[in-house]
């Protein structure tokens, strides 16, 4: 009988370990809701050795990246690592002909050579708390919307005053469960972030946007930082006084690698999911938004390609541009994809058959919930019209990058017409239009430009689905016959906008009588059209709609909750901190194919190809891997191993997030979802969602072996 019973303890164990976790969860209920399990999945350390209040645990060496990536501590000098594309903005900032790091990778081989970067910043988690209570204290179900949030946004602001008073801290409530339950967190962020190095691009984006949300996958895709501070240790400006910061905890670097089974978890900030969103919503969404967006950004790609592929200058000032659009474009298209072969509006459309016959089996819950489908129905009716409309005005008419750009003159003409306005007010405004209009320039190109703003309007124009064309678009494409290339080149021959030197000549000799030059600008007008398009006939009604939405949401969210009681809910992904878990493993994409859980430095001499940038190998990478030259960072069995893959559920703003063993140490770091699984946002599949890590002795091995920057990871708390 006692043989009997251990099988079965073992039978259910291998059952778990097998089993895709789905969920991001919060870090402060780890305890209460998911220690348990992630221990019987083989995990050896505490929830506490995780987030605590009290003492060290790894919640200090993780960190919110800039506006939407996750980094991570590596060493007790404030060493930082993230992903190459979190950190491509800076990498590319700094780049030029003459000092092309996005080529050549940039490497700090002392601390006077690590370079700074205005404008980013990093924030460090120092506390949450469950402050649901006093967030909706007096709160009363007889309230309209407006005076529920007016009430709440009372009570929000006296909590961020408490946390903040006496402190350095910044403090933020958000709310969880669509505003069934709120978190404050306490943070603090540093504003001195140096680069420290960064591999060149044929390692840190190999594959480019072809290999980009699939796998397998072979991109060495990270970058190091410092946070520095000054002498107290304290977050300060930029000062070439201050000091390396030295954190409460960094993470301990393991060579023991990852193989299929282990148990893995991911630590960071993960940005938006919508789990929760009812049949109406996803159908919207794959159905109706996605193939306009597809469409358009996959036109404007083809554009930058043409165009990079010229001039190794345009080439720099695009590359960041190229990777935002290729990003959301490739996971769109992978996203509906996925919907559509997990059936997953019908799955929702049965759900919500099920919730209907569940209320009206009670005259309380039906009350309650009876009207809810319905009413969503009818709500995402009344949203999709908008939600297109919005799609063609962002996706086309503001993908013109001049259109951007000389909107944002409104600003100095109206400040010109101000009879009150003082010279001070004039020069300080011109002041910050002339250092906008220096970072503009040096990363556009005028042919381009106009290129798109060609295309983009002849899709615009020539789609039945965009109902709502700005008239005065309308009326401006009247002159030209519908000729869309004679419209452009028009526009740019006119613009003072997409010109450098007539745009300074501009506003170096400025006086207030120039706002009638910004008015007249055929470029202003346009944007101008499509702005005002924008706030009087789409914003103010998608602000209305969501206000309905949010409500019905908050209910729907209360209902679920009842409706399934035995069902674990974890909050949607809001940019706050989070801990998903899972094991390495393979998967069976489709019919007759199975993808290993690991990827080698053979893969990478396999998509060689001299003659297609994203494939090119460099020479001392191929030089290592013709001697087998791999160090300590070999795995197991001598393979290079580059990346691997887990059931980790991971989105957006998880990028650079540590993948972490069932001890605590670094063994990865995340970069990307497999394209079978990009629907996870929407849909979470077990059998086919795979996050996909960097192993992090490939990383090392890049430092080490290849760019000669082995100071770096002497630094680093290595475990062997």
């Amino acid at each position: 009988m006692k043989r009997f019973s251990l099988l079965i303890v073992a039978l259910v164990l291998s059952f778990r370990l097998s089993f895709a976790v789905e969920g991001m969860w919060l870090p402060i209920l780890l305890e209460q809701l998911n220690e348990p399990e992630m221990k019987s999945m083989g995990m050896r350390i505490s929830a506490e050795d995780i987030y605590s209040i009290n003492k060290s645990s790894l919640k200090d060496a993780i960190l919110l990246f800039g506006r939407g990536c996750t980094a991570e501590i590596i060493s007790d000098e404030g060493l930082i690592l993230t992903n190459h594309h979190c950190g491509y903005g800076q990498i590319q900032r700094h780049s030029s002909l003459e000092n092309d790091y996005l080529t050549n990778g940039f490497w700090a081989m002392d601390r006077s050579q690590e370079l700074p970067n205005p404008g980013l910043s990093v924030t460090l988690l120092i506390r949450m708390e469950d402050v649901t209570k006093r967030v909706l204290q007096g709160v009363e179900s007889g309230m309209t919307e407006q005076q529920r949030e007016q009430k709440i946004k009372a009570n929000i602001a006296v909590l961020e005053k408490e946390a903040t008073s006496g402190n350095k801290y910044g403090a933020r409530v958000r709310p969880f469960y669509y505003g069934n339950e709120y978190y404050l967190f306490v943070t603090q962020t540093f504003n001195d972030v140096r680069l420290v190095g960064a591999p060149p691009s044929n390692i840190g984006k190999f594959g480019g946007d072809t290999d980009n949300w699939m796998w397998p996958r072979h991109t060495g895709d990270f970058s190091l930082f410092r946070i520095y501070v000054n002498k107290d240790n304290e977050p300060a400006e930029y000062s070439a006084d201050n000091v390396p910061y030295k954190p409460k905890h960094h993470l301990p670097v393991s060579l023991k690698g990852a193989e299929k089974g282990d148990f893995t978890f991911v630590f960071g900030y993960p940005g938006t999911t919508q789990e929760y969103l009812p049949s109406f919503a996803v159908e919207m969404i794959t159905a109706h938004e996605n193939p306009p967006a597809i469409r358009l950004r996959g036109k404007r790609l083809s554009i930058f390609d043409s165009y990079m592929q010229q001039s190794d200058l345009v080439r720099i000032q695009y590359s960041a541009k190229h990777a935002g659009v290729a990003n959301f474009w490739k996971k769109m298209i992978g996203e509906n994809r996925g919907i559509k072969r997990l059936d997953a509006v019908e799955k929702k459309q049965a759900l919500e058959a099920e919730f209907i016959k569940w209320a009206a089996a009670d005259p309380e819950r039906n009350k309650l919930y009876g009207r809810l489908i319905p009413e969503f129905e009818k709500l995402y009716g009344e949203f999709t019209a908008l939600n297109v409309d919005e799609t063609y005005l962002i996706e086309a008419g503001l993908s013109i990058e001049v259109m951007r750009f000389a909107y944002s003159f409104g600003q100095l003409a109206a400040l010109s017409q101000k009879k009150d306005a003082s010279p001070e007010e004039l020069e300080k405004l011109l002041a910050r239009q002339k250092s906008a209009m220096e970072g503009h320039f040096k990363n556009y190109h005028k042919p381009l430009d106009q290129k798109v703003f060609a295309e983009m309007m002849s899709d615009w124009f020539g789609h039945g689905d965009a109902v709502n064309i700005p008239a005065g678009l309308q009326t401006a494409l009247a002159k030209y016959d519908g000729n869309y290339e004679a419209w452009a080149e028009d526009v740019f021959k006119k613009t003072i906008f997409a010109d450098e030197a007539r745009l300074t000549l501009f506003l170096n000799k400025y006086k207030k009588s120039g706002y009638k030059t910004i008015l007249k600008d055929p470029a202003f007008i346009l944007a101008s059209a499509i702005y005002s398009h924008y706030f009087d006939k789409i914003q103010k009604d998608i602000e209305k709609l969501t206000v309905r939405r949010d409500s019905l949401q908050r209910v729907y969210m209360t209902g679920l909750m009842a409706f399934q009681p035995d069902r674990r809910f974890y909050p949607d992904a809001n940019s706050t901190l989070r801990v998903s878990y899972g094991q390495v493993d393979d998967y069976f994409p489709r019919d007759a194919v199975h993808y290993r859980h690991y990827t080698t430095l053979e893969g990478i001499m396999e998509k060689e190809d001299p003659d297609i940038y994203d494939y090119v190998v460099e020479p001392r990478l191929k030089e290592l891997y013709q001697a087998k030259d791999y160090g300590r960072y070999a795995a197991a069995d001598g393979t290079m191993r580059i990346a691997f893959i887990a059931s980790n559920h991971t989105t957006g703003g998880n990028s650079g997030s540590p993948v972490l063993n069932a001890d605590g140490h670094l063994i990865g770091v995340n970069f990307d979802r497999n394209w079978e699984g990009t629907m996870s946002d929407l849909m979470y599949d077990p059998d086919q969602c795979r996050n996909i890590s960097l192993d992090i002795r490939y990383c090392l091995f890049v430092i080490d072996k290849m760019a000669g920057a082995g100071h770096l990871v002497k630094e680093m708390t290595i475990i062997e």
